[in-house]
This record gives C-alpha cells, sequence and structure tokens, in this order.
C-alpha cells in the first residue's frame, strides 16, 4: 500500500472528463471510507457523501456493546483505515478519530438522490442531493448497503406494537418473554444480549445456522444450553396477535408459529424479527444500474475491479453482496486503486491461486473464467461471489477411473465437473446396469445434499476430470442467496430421480415436460397432511427429504397402509385411477416434498403405456397389500402409529426389541460395555414399548442427524457406511445430547481402559464384583459425549446384537421392518 500523497493521474478512460471530482464516493459505511481513506492517500479529488449526520449508519445502529467481528480472518486487512475486533462504540469511535486525523472529505446530511451522466453518457456523472445541492464526478462509487430496506415479517400483525425490526440497546428491556426472529449475526447476537435480562425464544427457519460467522455459532450453541435461552430449528411463523387485555407486566402478544410438531402459539412480550435487507433496487436502478433478474434479492452483476453496468459507477459492500466488514473495506481500497490506475491483486488472490495450484501453471483469473464458461450452473453468479465460493470448495483432479464416492456412501458435498467428464453406475429401463456419461458443465451429488439419504450411485473419474467439491453448509448459502441456483437444482433433482429409479420408463421429453409444468416445494412438519382421503388430486408428490405414512380409513379408524421414504413418491395411484385421494398421506418427521402438477403426469400417463403398466403394477400390490391388512388394521395400523409417532422415520438402523423374546438378561447391554472401554451406549430398559415392541434408547443414525447440526468443534460425522461417529475433539459441550430427542447420547467421564474378558462380563456385568466400581475415576473430569458407533470396525456387526441369546435384539431401518411385518400379515 502506498502512502504517498502525490497526485496520480486518473485512468485514460475518465482522463478527458472536466468534473468537480475524481472521485464522489456515496455511503460512510466500511467501504466507502476506506475508499476515502485511500482516494486521500492518493491524493485525489473527492468527496464522501452521507445522509446522516454521523459516519457509518449501519454499524452506528448496531445493538450498544455488540462484539464487531474481524471476519473473514483468512483475509489480510487493506485499507488506510485501520479495523480490529472490539466493542461497537470501540470500532466506531477510531474511526471518528481516523477520520479527522487524516482529514477526509466527508460531507455529512448529503443524500444522493439522482445520479446521471451528462452528454447523453459521454460526460461526467452528475449527482445531486435532497437539500438541491450538485456536483460532478469522472467516477461514482456506491458503498449504500442495505439498511434502508428491511425485510419485515411478512405475516398478520407484523406491524403492531412491539413487533420491531432493530434493537438499538438490550438492557433497555428486563423479565420479558422475548422472540428474536432470525439465523445471521444480528439475529444472534440481540438474543445473546438479551438472554441476560430476559427469557428468549430464538427462531431459525431452517434447521442449521448456515450464515452467520464462526464466532457467533459458537457463543449461541453454547448459549442453548442456558435455561434462559432456547432455540426452535425449523420453525416459521404464523401470524402475531393482539393480547388486548394484557395487565402491566403481562404478555402484549401472541405469537402463532409452525414448528416441526405443527402449529403453536406462545405469548410473549416482544418480538424482534432481524431478518436482514434487500437491496434499495429502485434507487439504484434509477442510477442506470441493471440487475441480472427480478428476484428482490439479487445484486447487480459487478466485474472483478467493481464496476457495474454503468461504466464509471462501481459498487462495494453490501449493496454488491459483500456485508463483511473486512471484505468491503478491502474492496473499497481496491476500487480506489483500479480507479485510478494501478494495479490490483485482490486480497483473496494468494489463497485462491493456492486452491488452483493443481491445474499447473494458470492464473486466477483464468480458472475462474474456466468455470464461468463451463459451468452453466454459477452463471446467475458474478466473479466476486464466485471467488468466495471457491474460498470454501476444492478443486480436485483425480485419476481416471478412481472412485469419487460409492453407492450407498452418507456423504453430502456438491461436485460440479469443470473440465473431463465422469461415469455413474445405474441401471436401464430393463434392468440392466450401464455407465451414465456426464461432461463438463454438469453436476452431480444433489440427492444427497438435498436428502442427507445414501449416495444413489458409485461416480468414477473419467480422463482429464476436474471437479470442484463443495461443502454442505456452502451449498446451502449459495442455494438460498442465488433463486436461480437453487431452482435448477430443484429441477435436477426431479429429472435426475425420475430417469434413474423412480420412473426410468419415461423418455427424456417426457420428463422435461413434467418439469415445465411447473415445480412447487413445500415442507410438512410431523403429523401435517400432504393430502387428505376426498381431496382432489393435485398432483404426484416427490418425497425429498423425510418419510411419510399413507393411510385409510377402515371401520372409522385410520388405518396405515404403507410407510414411504425419502426418494420416493406417493399419489400416483390417484392419478392413474382418475379419482379423487382414496387415502391420506402424513408427515411422520419433517418432510421436504415436490409436486408435479396432475395436468402434467396424466398428460404424460396417456402417452407412455409403459410407465401406466409400471404403476399399475405398483398400485396392484399396494391394493392385495391393504386387502391383507385389513383383518388386522387395527393393530398394525397402531403399531406403525406408534413407530412413527415415536421418530423411527428419522432412523436409518434402530435397536428393536421383541419383548416376546427378551428374558431381560442385559447381555445386550453388558456387550456394548466390553466392546466400549466399560462405556454402555444403550439404555435396554429405557425407551418406549408398544404390544411386544420395544425401542431401546440407542443411536439410530438418523437419515438427518439432529446432534450433527449444532456441534461447535464439528466433531460429529457420517462415515461411508451411515454410522453418525463422534470424534476425539469432542468438547463436551452437550448440545449432542440436548439436541437429540431419543436420549441416546450421554455425557460421561472416560475411565482409563479395562482388561476385561467375556467371562467377567457375564458374570458381573460391568466387568468387576457387583456394587463395586473397578477403576477409580475423577467425577470433577471433563465429560465428553458417547453414543453408538454400531462397532464400527468390529467384526461381526453391533455387539448388542450379536450377544442376544434369544434373537430378541435386532437392528433395522423402519423401512424393512415395516416391509417385514407386512410379509407378516
Amino acid at each position: 500500500m502506498s502512502d504517498t500523497n502525490t497526485r496520480i493521474t486518473p485512468t485514460p478512460m475518465f482522463s478527458d472528463l472536466s468534473a468537480d471530482l475524481d472521485i464522489a464516493i456515496v455511503g460512510s459505511g466500511p467501504a466507502g471510507l476506506s475508499a476515502a481513506a485511500r482516494a486521500q492517500q492518493l491524493g485525489c479529488k473527492y468527496a464522501l457523501f452521507e445522509s446522516e449526520k454521523h459516519a457509518s449508519d449501519t454499524i452506528y445502529k448496531y445493538q450498544k456493546g455488540k462484539h464487531v467481528m474481524a471476519e473473514p480472518g483468512f483475509l489480510p486487512l487493506r485499507s488506510g483505515m485501520s479495523f480490529d475486533a472490539g466493542k461497537r462504540e470501540s470500532v466506531l469511535g477510531t474511526w471518528d478519530s481516523q477520520l479527522l486525523d487524516q482529514k477526509i472529505n466527508i460531507q455529512y446530511k448529503k443524500t444522493v438522490s439522482k445520479i446521471i451522466r451528462l452528454n447523453d453518457g459521454a460526460g461526467p456523472f452528475e449527482l445531486t442531493c435532497e437539500d438541491g445541492t450538485t456536483t460532478t464526478a469522472r467516477t461514482v462509487i456506491l458503498g449504500i448497503g442495505l439498511q434502508g430496506n428491511i425485510r419485515k415479517i411478512g405475516t398478520a400483525g407484523d406491524d403492531l406494537p412491539n413487533v420491531q425490526y432493530t434493537l438499538a440497546d438490550p438492557d433497555e428491556f428486563n423479565n420479558e418473554t422475548i422472540i428474536v426472529i432470525g439465523a445471521g449475526d444480528a439475529a444472534i447476537e440481540n438474543a445473546l444480549a438479551l438472554m441476560k435480562n430476559n427469557k428468549v425464544v430464538l427462531i431459525n427457519r431452517k434447521d442449521e445456522f448456515a450464515r452467520c460467522k464462526e464466532g457467533n455459532l459458537n457463543q449461541i450453541l453454547a448459549a442453548d444450553r442456558n435455561e434462559d435461552l432456547r432455540i426452535f430449528y425449523n420453525t416459521s411463523t404464523s401470524a402475531v396477535e393482539e393480547m388486548p387485555e394484557a395487565k402491566d407486566g403481562e404478555p402484549t402478544l401472541n405469537y402463532r408459529y409452525k414448528g416441526p410438531e405443527g402449529e403453536q402459539a406462545m405469548p410473549v412480550h416482544r418480538i424482534i424479527a432481524r431478518l436482514g435487507a434487500t437491496p434499495p433496487r429502485g434507487l439504484v436502478e434509477s442510477f442506470g444500474v441493471t440487475f441480472p433478474n427480478s428476484d428482490p434479492n439479487a445484486v447487480p452483476a459487478l466485474s472483478e475491479t467493481y464496476e457495474s453496468n454503468v461504466p464509471g459507477l462501481f459498487i462495494v459492500g453490501a449493496l454488491g453482496g459483500y456485508p463483511l466488514i473486512k471484505q468491503a473495506m478491502n474492496q473499497g481500497h481496491e476500487v480506489v486503486d483500479s480507479i485510478m490506475g494501478l494495479p490490483v491483486v485482490p486480497a483473496d488472490e494468494p489463497l485462491l491461486a493456492e486452491k488452483f495450484m493443481p491445474l499447473g501453471d494458470i492464473s486466477v483469473s483464468a480458472v475462474l473464467d474456466m468455470i464461468l464458461d463451463n459451468v452453466p450452473l454459477f452463471n446467475q453468479m458474478t466473479r466476486l461471489q464466485l471467488r468466495e465460493f471457491m474460498l470454501e470448495s476444492t478443486l480436485h483432479q483425480p485419476k481416471k477411473g478412481s472412485v469419487i464416492f460409492h453407492k450407498g456412501d452418507y456423504t453430502s458435498t456438491f461436485f460440479t465437473i469443470v473440465q473431463g467428464g465422469v461415469g455413474i453406475e445405474l441401471v436401464n429401463k430393463e434392468g440392466k446396469p450401464f455407465i451414465l456419461n456426464l461432461d463438463k458443465g454438469n453436476y452431480f451429488g444433489e440427492m444427497g445434499l438435498i436428502s442427507g439419504r445414501r449416495r444413489t450411485a458409485t461416480v468414477y473419474a473419467g480422463e482429464n476430470c476436474v471437479l470442484i467439491e463443495t461443502p454442505r453448509k456452502a451449498m446451502l448459502k449459495l442455494i438460498a442467496s442465488v433463486d436461480a441456483v437453487r431452482r435448477t437444482i430443484d429441477e435436477t433433482f426431479v429429472r435426475r430421480a425420475l430417469s434413474t429409479h423412480l420412473a426410468p420408463q419415461l423418455e427424456p421429453q417426457e420428463i422435461e415436460q413434467l418439469i415445465a409444468s411447473g415445480i412447487s416445494v413445500t415442507r410438512y412438519v410431523r403429523g401435517e397432511k400432504l393430502f387428505s382421503e376426498g381431496d382432489k388430486t393435485d398432483g404426484l408428490h416427490l418425497i425429498r427429504r423425510g418419510s411419510v405414512s399413507v393411510s385409510k380409513l377402515l371401520d372409522d379408524q385410520d388405518s396405515v397402509l404403507s410407510y414411504v421414504s425419502a426418494g420416493s413418491y406417493v399419489g400416483e395411484i390417484d392419478l392413474v385411477n382418475g379419482t379423487d385421494r382414496q387415502t391420506t398421506c402424513t408427515a411422520t418427521v419433517l418432510t421436504e416434498v415436490l409436486l408435479i402438477q396432475a395436468d402434467a403426469v396424466i398428460d404424460v400417463l396417456s402417452k407412455n403405456s409403459n410407465w401406466k403398466k409400471a404403476l399399475q403394477a405398483k398400485i396392484g400390490k399396494r391394493v392385495h397389500d391393504a386387502i391383507f391388512r385389513e383383518s388386522t388394521a387395527k393393530r398394525e395400523s397402531d403399531l406403525i402409529h406408534f413407530l412413527m409417532k415415536q421418530g423411527l422415520g428419522d432412523a436409518t438402523n434402530a435397536l428393536v426389541i421383541d419383548e416376546n423374546l427378551c428374558v431381560h438378561c442385559d447381555n445386550c447391554e453388558r456387550a456394548c460395555a466390553e466392546t466400549h472401554d466399560g462405556i454402555p451406549r444403550l439404555d435396554r430398559d429405557a425407551g418406549p414399548t408398544f404390544q411386544n415392541i420395544h425401542l431401546a434408547h440407542s443411536c439410530r443414525h438418523c437419515e438427518q442427524p439432529h446432534c450433527m447440526k449444532d456441534c461447535p468443534p464439528d466433531a460429529i460425522r457420517r462415515n461411508e457406511k451411515g454410522e453418525v461417529m463422534i470424534a476425539d475433539t469432542c468438547i463436551g459441550c452437550g448440545n449432542c445430547a440436548k439436541n437429540c430427542p431419543y436420549n441416546a447420547i450421554e455425557l460421561r467421564v472416560k475411565p482409563p481402559p479395562r482388561k476385561t474378558g467375556l467371562l467377567s462380563w457375564l458374570l458381573f456385568g460391568s466387568g468387576g464384583p457387583l456394587g463395586e466400581r473397578p477403576v477409580k475415576y475423577d467425577a470433577n473430569a471433563i465429560k465428553k459425549a458417547y453414543k453408538c458407533d454400531l462397532c464400527h470396525g468390529k467384526e461381526g456387526g453391533p455387539a448388542c446384537v450379536r450377544a442376544c441369546p434369544t434373537g430378541a435384539a435386532f437392528r433395522i431401518s423402519p423401512e424393512v421392518y415395516l416391509n417385514q411385518q407386512n410379509e407378516l400379515i
């Protein structure tokens, strides 16, 4: 960074324009301040316009005492203004001092309302302020942020008193029950500050915090163990209602919400919604800037030098899609260098260069060009977004024939093909195996990414293969940020699900016809109905995540006919038969469904006799099963209701005990302890029982593990065979145990290993004489989380099952178990 005050001639592009200023900077947020500091350093003619009477209004409006983080931590700071993590007041105080010390030309209470290019676009910019003053500039830098366009809740009652969208001073509120809505940094920080003197419920629409800073994530997960803070996941706001007869000190609002258990309500004193903001699109478009699409969240398309479609008008910071302070400050510094004709090496350039080393001696810019040229999925991303995306991804150059992942693996990363191709093992319409080749521009792994289920095929690297592997969290962030990416992945999920295993009889053009009819995505909480018996048939429901039960009213009782998990579909019977709904379909766990419109399905069925015959065969089997089930409908239906109520739809490997065979010897529990250094991973006695079926407390290795989502050290992983494992990096925070709805995780002090044999635990249970501890240990030592690992690495499978002398204990997936029950009827 140069410290010279020597005047530098602007770039030739703008040097022939006569104007009052070389650079007009609009907005004094972190990006604007940094740009002004650099312009001052270089001796430019510039002015910094700020609509408020103070600098950096966004940070000024942060809650009092807020800790401002200096992220992303891996990026160096490039700015004439200093910035370190610290309290809001300290950060603002430092910047105010530096504004004075550096004699920054900042003009307060100057709201720029109009920007035009003079001389039919060939002249300088003219900026008009609301007070009527005007100035001209060769170039303009917009750093106005998003704070003027705050998102509201969007339900009835979202403008009632005590519903607010900012929080200035958390100490203003005491002894209240407060709802905080949001999953970003602002919501987390508000919740943490408010919980000191209030009861706080943090509402997260998703099942994890995917868009917050790592430091905030760790703090909120640790605080979730506190009795003054609760986090509701997969929860959305239904309505906010007044409680008109509330007395002083009592809740004044009734907060209605929809969570995993359905519709509920909660009386609260206050609701603070921190839902972010959208770009001030109307204002920016009036300056001549275009947006890539109609999505309200879209940001302007920018060059790598932050230039918009309007030559000479540059956009930095949150308005360009970069809300992190350090990123914005780097951009402000770099954009001035670009305008002034100085060479600019972006701060992330060395990091990306290191990632791209496998490709050889090729520049970062060339690699980014290659990705954008070869991968249509990323066409809606700006180069700046792509740079950030690649920092979180990994570039691979696998050898030809090497396995990317195996069928049945439980991995969830997303792969994009930049060069070469891959081969995917599939089965054709006749049931014969074949290899589907995907070349550059395609992607794979979206089923594991979205549904959380095992990989559906084995994938091999082809010739000259170059892949981008993206972690699930980064991909979900992209899907949430770029609507075109989400829509494309939804359509691809349907296309591949139909063509590979749900409806291989369909021709490609017929699949495209189904997709073109429109696909809606809906989430259902446990117990919510996708459709009910007697409803009009709306279409074919593809289950992307979760599971459902299909039931029918028999002798005035809702009797379950089948259980259907993610990767399959329901509703085809009524489409083939042309009837209203003959059954009721209910979500057994949180379930995500894609609906293909009925008219399109019926039209394709009328043209494709093979698909219709396949569906009729499937229908015939279901009807046959239903007829046989009617005689035992109550018993079987009650059992399935029980299993689904107990969340067996979550499971991939549950421990089930047949009480008709169990002799209560506890060999299962003892064998488990012997296999795991004296710490049993199951509790046979605990757990619910229905008729002869008992669900012991032991890890079910859920399809979407509840325990994984809030692990600060990321110590819980699913290996390639599906076991959910806890690594030695566990810090004993207890989040996993708290989040597990099935009491399958315990925090315990690990004792030293013992040398005991089979006879010892058969005779004495825990490895020593009854009533005595065989090993001394410090009860105050740090506890760690323990759970069933399916005896990973041990021959013969789970010890609990092997040790059962009567065969009462078995581990099985819900689909297999329920199918076995059906066969017994």
